[in-house]
């Protein structure tokens, strides 16, 4: 590997500590940020999924002061929200809670920046929200990457996002029902959506190889980035888990699924499993394979290392 590490945009936890614990301390994120340095990640954004307002605001605060006084903005650059301005409905919501789920508010979003220092380098959102381009259009006057996912979106809803300043997809083929239509559907649109660039999971349960092929080839693999969406289960041994408010099982090929909810809850896997199963699959060069775990996603948050 000619590069120093792999860049993960979007990770939950690892080892059992979990970035969106409303109990998490610097030692628990300190302890775990290293764990996830050992497994080959040499960058990432701890992602808080939807939770209460206080978490968001406690939490940033607990995760910067740590990467600050231990001298690691550069490799922990900021925090990915994934939430709370997302779509409540089955399906769409994945493993999140939907009790949780706000509408746009520009005034929170301007409190968590403002009470974080600007501690947020991605936003997701779902592109349908009443008022979200306004939320978008705030978010990038401040510096935020905004991503759409966990929604239902239709065609003219993603393209208006993207146009309000939208760069990303929030694992593109993953948090949305099972059952859609054959033809008009967020997949189908956001590889349509040349002005959006799509984040995958290829942990190799998230989506089937052939599918991963399809959005390389839409896409290009200047315009995919490669994430773990790791759960903080992840690195655990197979078994019955509590987890990002679910009770979930991870089998022992990896799949960590709800026992509750007809999805997955996020993957177990780290950034160096997701690179050994899609460059399995053949489709990419090595020197892509580097620009979609690597040189990519520092591209998109603006960062180097």
């Amino acid at each position: 590997m000619s590069i120093p590490g792999y860049v993960d945009l979007q990770i939950n936890g690892y080892f059992g500590v979990d970035f969106s614990d409303p109990a998490l301390t610097e030692e628990m994120f300190l302890r775990t940020a290293d764990r996830i340095f050992e497994s080959g990640t040499a960058l990432f954004l701890p992602t808080i999924v939807t939770s209460p307002k206080e978490v968001y605001l406690r939490n940033l605060s607990v995760i910067r002061k740590a990467a600050e006084t231990h001298g690691l903005l550069k490799q922990i650059p900021g925090v990915h929200l994934e939430g709370p301005f997302i779509s409540p409905e089955p399906g769409a919501v994945g493993a999140h809670n939907p009790a949780f789920v706000l509408k746009p508010d520009c005034a929170f979003f301007n409190e968590i920046m403002d009470r974080s220092e600007g501690y947020v380098k991605i936003l997701t959102v779902a592109a349908e929200a009443e008022g979200v381009d306004a939320l978008i259009r705030l978010a990038v006057s401040r510096g935020v990457v905004v991503s759409c996912g966990h929604q239902l979106a239709d065609t003219e809803q993603i393209f208006a996002a993207a146009a309000a300043g939208a760069k990303l997809l929030t694992h593109l083929g993953n948090g949305c029902p099972n059952m859609i239509n054959r033809h008009r559907n967020i997949i189908w649109t956001g590889m349509a959506c040349d002005d959006l660039t799509a984040m995958i999971i290829t942990d190799g349960h998230h989506l089937p190889g052939e599918l991963v092929k399809c959005i390389l080839r839409a896409k290009g693999a200047e315009n995919v980035i490669v994430t773990s969406d790791a759960a903080p289960i992840a690195g655990l041994p197979p078994g019955r888990y509590r987890t990002l408010g679910n009770e979930v099982v991870l089998e022992p090929d990896g799949l960590l699924r709800c026992l509750d909810k007809d999805c997955l809850a996020g993957s177990s896997a780290c950034m160096k499993d997701c690179v050994k199963f899609l460059s399995s699959l053949g489709i990419l060069t090595d020197e892509e394979i580097e620009m979609v775990s690597y040189s990519n996603p520092l591209r998109m948050i603006g960062c180097s290392l």
